[in-house]
């Protein structure tokens, strides 16, 4: 695997982002920004000078002075500049849906990432270009790593989708604890290991807390998300003396619907 700096080009109009971007490369010497844009136009005028080897891409573009805000046709103009390369692209995004992350796939981006992820950040998305950069094709020890974190990302995305839909907010400690749970029961099916010690072992916290945080959450999606939204998204049964699910119900019923969907 090559050592050289990875040439990056950022494509993003939230200036805070930018800033984090800018901050961590500071800290690192395997990634060299070569241009920070909030314009797709702009973009790629960048990516045409400058050849780079990876492009961080925003897909809402809603603060852009002299773009476009929907940065989807940055990847259909990119291939038509023929640049003789394929650069490396990483597409970040608040969109949960199904259509535009195959739209963004045919269109050349390698992987999307989901803003409101919890492990979300730019070192995270700096991480995520490098582990994409070309290895021998016989797999490494390093190659099967980034291929389990793949997996891992796939099965955190979808359980984040599932709980975005049923309005459980990402500020949340009980929808960390949520993720967490469903994602650790996914990964470890047959470990007999109570999820509740785990996550007290995780988060240094007692196991009432743990459980009373996921609690709050399943109460709030059921006090504010529409009743329709809560029918077509979540199809478990309910206590009837409660009206909402307990926290081991809910956290089961993700589990065996978030494993069938990866």
């Amino acid at each position: 695997m090559t050592t050289k700096s990875m040439k990056i080009l950022i494509i993003e109009d939230d200036r805070n982002d930018c800033n984090n971007f800018i901050n961590s490369v500071k800290n690192r010497d395997d990634v060299e920004i070569i241009g920070i844009t909030d314009s797709d136009v702009e973009g790629l005028k960048y990516a045409k000078l400058k050849k780079p080897e990876g492009i961080i891409l925003d897909l809402e573009l809603n603060n852009s002075m002299t773009g476009n805000a929907d940065s989807l046709g940055f990847l259909s103009e990119l291939k038509k500049l023929n640049l003789g390369y394929e650069p490396i692209i990483v597409v970040t995004t608040h969109i949960h849906s199904k259509r535009i992350y195959d739209i963004v796939h045919k269109n050349g981006a390698d992987i999307i990432l989901y803003k409101n992820h919890p492990r979300y950040s730019a070192d995270y998305v700096l991480n995520k270009l490098i582990s994409l950069r070309e290895v021998t094709p016989e797999k490494t020890i390093e190659t099967l790593k980034e291929e389990l974190e793949d997996t891992r990302q796939k099965i955190s995305d979808c359980i984040v989708r599932e709980l975005d839909l049923i309005g459980i907010p990402a500020k949340m400690v009980g929808r960390k604890y949520i993720h967490d749970a469903i994602l650790y029961l996914i990964e470890n099916k047959g470990d007999n290991t109570n999820v509740i010690r785990h996550l007290t072992n995780i988060y240094k916290k007692s196991g009432n807390t743990i459980t009373n945080g996921i609690q709050n959450a399943i109460i709030h999606a059921w006090n504010n998300t529409p009743v329709d939204d809560l029918l077509e998204y979540y199809r478990a049964r309910v206590s009837l003396e409660t009206g909402i699910p307990t926290p081991m119900e809910f956290i089961y019923y993700y589990v065996e619907k978030v494993g069938r969907e990866v």
